[in-house]
């Protein structure tokens, strides 16, 4: 599934410490064949999600802003305050967007983490620590199953039992008696999905929070993906329901900066209704000998480069030219559901927007992915049903796109109907790495990983 080790035959390989170190300009000459060679798949337009705005003057704004303080310290305030501006303006812009004005009897507050699966950990660890203080000794948080399995990963992380409740096959929300049968009285919190990744449909988010009211719990909004694309789709007056903190009981929301906010990777936001849910995650030591330590989250250092980039992400774009994007990103996608909805042989999944799933009943839907592949596109396997996944983001916002896709993919049916004995070679794992879709033991999963750690990132022996 992947080289032994990639570029071995075009680079030098650090096998051990340089002796020497090397010239600036020569590694800066080297790092930028790679990133060309880098950057032939996705330029095209024809890979699901990962680059999120393919802009190469906004990457470089956002690189000269980076450099300017990526050797600050944001644990360290008192030396770099500036910090606390990016921080503070990032978090009350998110804020605004997600509609905090509209909570009441509280103080709203936010925190920038690392990444989605950074605010869905904090988030567990918020409501872990909520449910301790009200006597809760061993929590479980309730989930639907198409919800992050970031969840699952912070669950077993943090001690938190992670409850998964089935969907409906059709609509792909949750199912909601059932979801409210697992919530008993050791549960902390329930979440709901806007959008969920694997379909890009919405979780009754209204209906989630008034039985969350109703059975004194938290509702987290996992807003991850959704969080910076979808208030601008409400306002280009797409047919969008209600998730964000203008529904009362909403009490957290996740959302990424660093994907539709189109801020680079390693940063996301957790917004809190009230500011009392965040402060319980607060840690510190009193009496290390190296003094009174504390941090508002897990991380501790962390780099002045990214929160002051992603700052300037937002304030360069605006809502003007969020909206604007978001109008390209919509039209795009649900063009390209029309397209697929040509084909009596596809389905796609539910009631999507700008992400979505399609689906075969006739076809084997790898042996679709499969031939695309050879056209170029990189797309998302998913399972249960086997599908194909498909996040429009701004490389897919251009000129015959649509077009390229409406051929490809009539050739693929063709090519998918036409009795083929063997195997697809893709199928259903996370993140479009190739592998046969047959077997879901603990067994294939572990060689995948261990592919991609034990040999794809190992290093030629020394000779």
């Amino acid at each position: 599934m992947s080289s032994t080790y990639p570029y071995a035959d075009r680079f030098p390989v650090n096998a051990t410490m340089p002796v020497e170190g090397r010239d600036r300009a020569e590694i800066i000459a080297e790092l930028g064949d790679l990133a060309r060679a880098e950057d032939a798949t996705w330029e095209t337009g024809q890979c699901s999600g990962t680059m999120y705005c393919g802009d190469h003057d906004h990457y470089d704004f956002l690189g000269e802003v980076f450099a300017q303080y990526a050797h600050v310290n944001v644990l360290q305030r008192d030396m770099c305050p500036s910090a606390t501006r990016f921080e503070g303006e990032i978090i009350a812009m998110t804020l605004d967007m997600l509609n905090a004005d509209a909570v009441e009897g509280a103080k709203p507050v936010g925190m920038v983490t690392s990444g989605g699966s950074g605010s869905i950990l904090h988030a567990v660890l918020a409501y872990r620590e909520q449910g301790r203080q009200n006597g809760i000794g061993h929590p479980n948080m309730v989930k639907p199953e198409t919800a992050h399995p970031a969840f699952d990963k912070a669950g077993f992380l943090l001690g938190v039992e992670i409850r998964s409740a089935p969907v409906d096959p059709q609509t792909t929300q949750v199912d909601l008696d059932a979801l409210a049968g697992l919530i008993d009285d050791s549960t902390v919190a329930i979440v709901g999905s806007a959008t969920n990744y694997g379909y890009g449909t919405i979780d009754q988010i209204e209906e989630l929070a008034e039985l969350a009211t109703s059975r004194g719990v938290g509702l987290h909004v996992d807003g991850c993906l959704g969080g910076f694309i979808l208030p601008w789709g409400e306002e280009l007056g797409y047919d969008l329901p209600l998730w964000d903190f203008r529904v009362p009981g909403v009490t957290s929301i996740s959302a990424d900066t660093h994907k539709y906010g189109y801020g680079f990777k390693g940063t996301s936001v957790l917004a809190f209704a009230d500011q009392e849910l965040r402060n319980g995650q607060y840690f510190f030591v009193t009496d290390w000998t190296g003094g009174k330590y504390c941090s508002p989250g897990i991380e501790g250092s962390r780099s002045g480069g990214l929160l002051a980039s992603t700052w300037a992400a937002m304030v360069s774009l605006g809502r003007e030219g969020y909206i604007h994007h978001a109008r390209g990103i919509f039209e795009t996608s649900y063009a390209m559901q029309d397209v697929v909805r040509t084909h009596p042989e596809l389905r796609v999944i539910g009631k999507p927007s700008f992400c979505f799933s399609f689906t075969s009943d006739e076809l084997d839907i790898y042996h679709i992915n499969d031939f695309l592949r050879t056209r170029g596109w990189r797309l998302n396997g998913q399972q249960y049903p086997d599908a194909i996944h498909m996040a429009v983001t701004r490389p897919q916002v251009r000129d015959g796109l649509v077009e390229r896709f409406t051929a490809d993919l009539s050739e693929a049916v063709v090519y998918a109907a036409s009795g083929l004995t063997d195997p697809p070679s893709t199928g259903a794992i996370y993140g479009g790495v190739e592998g046969g879709p047959s077997d879901e033991s603990d067994e294939f999963i572990r060689a995948v990983m261990a592919d991609m750690m034990d040999r794809h990132q190992d290093v030629p022996a020394r000779p």
